[in-house]
């Protein structure tokens, strides 16, 4: 027996308000996560419980409510939330962009000092000092 309508859309929408408040009570901020440095693993973890907590009570709301309605809206919010806090933990502070787990810092800043680019300094060969 599913829910009348205009009540399967309110229990949905709720729903989702209950998802995206787990993620808020259970993760950082957006802005805090992108302020860190990436891939951090505490981050990573708070994320990945608040996503599970966020199945579990959208599973049991659609379980209880026989609607697919919770179930269809609460599952979207789940995979938004979860994509915002993982791209945001991807995110580079120095560089404000999200990059791949296999890029070091050394590869997008350049060097600086003589030692490391002494082509910069004059010298064609780093082994003339």
């Amino acid at each position: 027996m599913a829910l009348k309508p205009e009540v399967s859309l309110t229990v949905a929408l709720a729903t989702g308000t209950l998802v995206y408040a787990i993620y808020q009570n259970a993760t950082p901020t957006l802005a805090d996560v992108r302020s860190v440095d990436q891939f951090n693993t505490d981050i990573e973890s708070a994320e990945r419980q608040a996503s599970w907590t966020a199945a579990a009570a959208v599973a049991g709301i659609s379980l209880l409510s026989r609607d697919p309605g919770p179930f269809i809206l609460g599952g979207g919010m789940i995979i938004v939330m979860a994509w915002a806090h993982r791209h945001a933990n991807m995110v580079n502070p120095l560089t404000g962009r999200a990059i791949g787990d296999g890029v070091n810092m050394s590869d997008l800043i350049p060097p600086t000092t003589q030692e490391e680019a002494p082509a910069s300094y004059g010298y064609a060969d780093a082994a003339v000092v």
